[in-house]
């Protein structure tokens, strides 16, 4: 290919190619989410279903707080180990507040974050 060629997309990718030969474009290799280990993905249920638990004894605010971080929770979740983690510290520090009631949930976070190698 010689001379410079201009590709765009629509609304995603714009491409500018300067010369050369041989040139592949965009390569959009798709990894598929890597799988947790099952102690892992049976901790994650086990939290999952505390919260649930917990979802109704707590102010509407934190219940949402709440619900923004179950999708990261799920074992079959394909997110960044951070944002796992991010949602885990968040349900730890809410369970946190509310005392007693709390406690079995901040013990799940802290077994998963340990399953996890975070801890």
């Amino acid at each position: 290919m010689s001379g410079d060629q201009h590709y765009y997309f629509g609304s995603g990718d714009h491409v500018t190619m300067h010369g050369g030969s041989g040139n592949v474009g965009i390569d959009k290799r798709v990894t598929p989410a890597q799988e947790l280990p099952p102690a892992v993905q049976e901790a994650l249920g086990e939290l999952l279903t505390l919260i649930a638990e917990l979802r109704a004894q707590v102010p509407p605010v934190s219940a949402e707080a709440l619900d923004d971080s179950l999708p990261a929770l799920r074992a079959e979740a394909d997110v960044p180990p951070r944002e796992r983690h991010r949602a885990l510290l968040a349900v730890a520090g809410i369970a946190s507040t509310i005392g007693a009631l709390g406690a079995p949930i901040v013990e799940a976070v802290n077994k998963v974050l340990s399953l996890l190698g975070a801890k």
